[in-house]
């Protein structure tokens, strides 16, 4: 069972200048949703729920089984400054381990597998998929 002394956090966020989407998920269960898009001229949608602790528990079973840990993202594609350029980040707090990574938007598995690092980022596409 999670309880809120845990150390656990997982974030993940995907934009550029005209949009963004944000989840959160914390120890204590609370789960965020942000989308904010210029495109659309809407107001910030921000959604918050609170999920049971065998929720976050299968988070935690899914980054500690998924080899994300032991990535190294060194070779993936570099986010450029450019406001256009869409970027991923992800950051993961889990005991006393804290990992962050960021680089340019992963489009798909297609895009991973002709990276300089196809099987590093093959995990972090992993992991996004079984959290989905």
């Amino acid at each position: 069972m999670t309880e809120v002394h845990d150390e656990f956090y997982l974030r993940f966020y995907a934009g550029n200048a005209n949009d963004q989407m944000e989840f959160i998920l914390t120890p204590s269960g609370r789960l965020q949703y942000a989308n904010n898009s210029v495109y659309r001229h809407d107001t910030m949608i921000h959604k918050e729920v609170c999920v049971s602790p065998a929720v976050v528990d299968e988070f935690k079973r899914i980054v500690q089984t998924s080899g994300i840990k032991s990535v190294d993202d060194s070779k993936w594609p570099i986010c450029e400054s450019s406001k256009q350029i869409r970027r991923q980040e992800l950051e993961i707090k889990i005991g006393n381990e804290h990992l962050a990574f960021t680089c340019e938007e992963i489009g798909s598995l297609n895009e991973v597998l002709k990276s300089r690092d196809p099987e590093d980022q093959t995990d972090s596409l992993e992991l996004a998929r079984q959290a989905s």
